[in-house]
């Protein structure tokens, strides 16, 4: 491990071990008091380590910036989100180094059993001799998005202490709830100030997200008819059967666990529910906006068919708008993705334009007229046990961010 890839793995050891767990059902901006504690910490060590114009706003969004040295380049900005995801632990985080990796399966946890292997962590294969990061198997690791905290937190104290890198202004954020999909939202861009910028969110060495899917949530509530089930013959209307059977009814080959690549799917991942009501939650996701369109239809068609079969209940099918495809935007506007893709060549690293099959800030920052393409953070395997990350491929992430400030600047 390097002088470099230490103060990485440092900032993260500390990162991760404040929880951050972000809360789909909160009302509240941001919806978890743990991350605006976290924010305060993050805006501590930006002033401590020289960033200028430093604030934490009152929704917990974390702005900083970097003076430009030279005139006349454009404003870069980059941006982490500071929650984790709310469907693992992630309270009482301890990143675990395991340094030299030699191949063949990498222990999590010996007493569990939990190893990662050449099943469920494909690329560990393109990192022989890494220094790679672990959770100790009890919670997830957080380097989605910690990684990126670090990483960006660390380009900072770099520049500063590199007076003779000519850059324009350089605009850092530390957002909330991306996981929720909710707090991109309340950004404020004149603030931030950026001609264009990149979010450190992605997964592992080489992968640029150009584009993402077109997001929803989907919301369905079902008010029953209940009665002694002894005499619920032609009476009883039950919601949790009928909440089943639309969850059943949805074709299989239009799900997450039966799609790949560009396909999209409808997840049902959340349920309450008794003989009085229930509710169904869930997510649909498709990057072409047309076919996504078509997906809210046909579950639309599917209620309406559970409305016939079952008159007695009521049931209610709403969505709510999370973010689009960032790829239309990027194309019209490519200043972002030719100085990224200049960074890439410049490294020399093997990369691929890809669509996620998921979203990040920079989606609904495109959507607003700020650029964003989405970097890789070199990590696999996020929002579970098995994550990990490569701080080899931390440090290729970091000297990505280093030329594009740099390249940037050249006329």
């Amino acid at each position: 491990m390097n002088a470099l890839q230490k103060k990485i793995y440092e900032r993260l050891s500390r990162y991760v071990a404040v929880e951050t767990t972000s809360d789909s059902q909160s009302s509240t901006v941001p919806t978890t008091p743990s991350q605006l504690a976290f924010g305060k910490t993050l805006a501590e060590e930006l002033k401590q380590i020289g960033v200028s114009n430093v604030e934490i706003d009152g929704n917990g969004f974390v702005y900083g910036e970097i003076p430009a040295n030279i005139s006349g380049a454009p404003a870069v900005g980059f941006l982490a989100h500071m929650d984790t995801v709310q469907d693992y632990c992630g309270k009482n985080v301890r990143a675990v180094l395991h340094p030299n990796y030699q191949g063949g399966d990498l222990v999590i946890n010996a007493e569990k059993n939990m190893r990662l292997t050449e099943k469920n962590a494909p690329n560990l294969r393109k990192c022989m001799g890494h220094d790679i990061v672990t959770s100790d198997g009890n919670t997830l690791l957080g380097a989605d998005d910690k990684a990126g905290i670090a990483l960006i937190m660390t380009l900072a104290e770099h520049l500063l202490t590199h007076p003779q890198i000519q850059h324009g202004p350089v605009k850092i954020a530390f957002t909330i709830d991306e996981e929720t999909g909710t707090g991109i939202g309340y950004f404020d861009l004149k603030r931030f100030g950026a001609d264009f910028a990149y979010t450190l969110d992605g997964s592992i060495l080489g992968d640029i997200d150009c584009g993402n899917f077109n997001a929803d949530t989907v919301d369905i509530h079902i008010i029953g008819r209940n009665c002694h089930p002894g005499a619920a013959k032609g009476f009883m209307a039950n919601p949790v059967r009928i909440a089943a059977d639309i969850v059943s009814s949805w074709p299989e080959d239009k799900l997450p666990e039966t799609t790949e690549g560009e396909e999209g799917f409808i997840l049902f991942k959340d349920f309450s529910g008794n003989l009085e009501q229930a509710s169904l939650g869930g997510i649909v996701r498709h990057h072409d906006l047309a076919q996504f369109e078509q997906l809210k239809k046909e579950l639309a068609v599917l209620v309406e068919e559970k409305r016939v079969k079952y008159p007695a209940a009521k049931i209610t099918l709403s969505y709510h708008e999370q973010y689009r495809n960032m790829r239309q935007v990027l194309a019209e506007k490519p200043q972002a993705m030719q100085v990224l893709e200049k960074a890439l060549k410049d490294e020399n690293i093997d990369y691929r334009l890809t669509q996620a099959r998921g979203g990040t800030d920079g989606a609904r920052l495109s959507l607003r007229g700020l650029p964003t393409p989405n970097i890789f953070a070199a990590y696999e395997n996020p929002h579970g046990p098995y994550e990990w990350m490569s701080l080899q491929w931390a440090e290729k992430a970091f000297n990505v961010t280093l030329r594009i400030v740099e390249n940037a600047a050249r006329k």
